[in-house]
């Protein structure tokens, strides 16, 4: 990319290479990651096929939402909103979004979301919006940041402050998430229908709600994106006319690279709007 952007997330050409937001980066098989791009692109519409573009691609995938149904997203932000617009790009009937953060709600639905607030017994109220049926599809793209879980949160301190080789096995073994959202999507979603979780978890001792998931017969899709599994499919859109999906205008902030953490501070605080920051050499 000509003017050196930088993804701010999981910065790479391929997954998660390390030194993603260094100036220079060695790229391992890189007769297989890379992908040309033509000239005249904008380089932010080729920047997101890094990472977080996949990602909400795999997870709209995952879904897999009859063109006339519903898909719920939980969580608005850079992932959460792409998988809003690629579900509504791809015919899906109806897209509701789910943030706290009324920045991103107010962005979202500018693509023509139905974008609410959290509130409390969220999932009762996705149920009620469809009729006492729930979404066809709930889109889980918050992971372990989310909120309403005490207990995770604490624990994630408490391991934080602990020395490397005392932290490392417990995180191992023992590590805990806040599963909040991830329990809110389960308990939403109509029966026989999917769960995509696109958020990241680590946990290994986290209690799921096993009765509830095997009442309502859900599936249950997840993992880490396999970005290059579907470049073919997402390149004609990401380089189509008129930007469908709106890449060009996804970053809020726009910060030089020796300002990386001041806009991870931001973007963790949700300070200022942000949304999506892209750092430049």
């Amino acid at each position: 990319m000509g003017k050196g952007a930088s993804l701010f997330g999981y910065t790479s050409l391929y997954g998660q290479v390390p030194g993603g937001q260094a100036e220079y980066l060695r790229v391992p098989q890189a007769q297989f990651g890379p992908i040309a791009v033509p000239d005249g692109v904008a380089d932010e519409r080729a920047l997101f096929l890094s990472d977080i573009l996949p990602t909400a691609w795999q997870a709209v995938a995952n879904a897999d939402v009859p063109n006339d149904g519903t898909v719920a997203v939980l969580g608005l932000g850079p992932v959460g909103q792409l998988a809003c617009r690629i579900a509504l790009h791809q015919g899906v009937g109806r897209v509701i979004g789910v943030d706290p953060v009324a920045e991103r709600r107010t962005l979202a639905a500018a693509y023509g979301v139905e974008a609410i607030d959290v509130g409390p017994e969220l999932d009762d109220r996705l149920i009620d919006m469809t009729a006492g049926r729930g979404p066809d599809a709930v889109v889980e793209a918050v992971g372990m940041e989310a909120h309403g879980s005490p207990i995770g949160k604490a624990a994630h301190t408490v391991v934080g402050m602990l020395p490397d080789a005392v932290a490392a096995p417990l995180t191992d073994k023992m590590s805990v998430d806040r599963t909040h959202a991830l329990h809110t999507a389960i308990k939403a979603c109509r029966r026989g229908g999917t769960v995509s979780i696109s958020g990241v978890y680590g946990g290994e001792m986290d209690p799921m709600p096993m009765m509830e998931m095997f009442d309502r017969g859900l599936q249950l899709r997840m993992g880490q994106c396999h970005v290059r599994r579907w470049s073919d499919d997402i390149l004609p859109v990401a380089f189509g006319d008129g930007d469908p999906l709106g890449l060009e205008s996804l970053a809020t902030h726009r910060l030089p690279l020796d300002q990386a953490a001041t806009g991870y501070a931001m973007f963790q605080a949700k300070q200022d709007g942000c949304v999506k920051v892209v750092l430049t050499i």
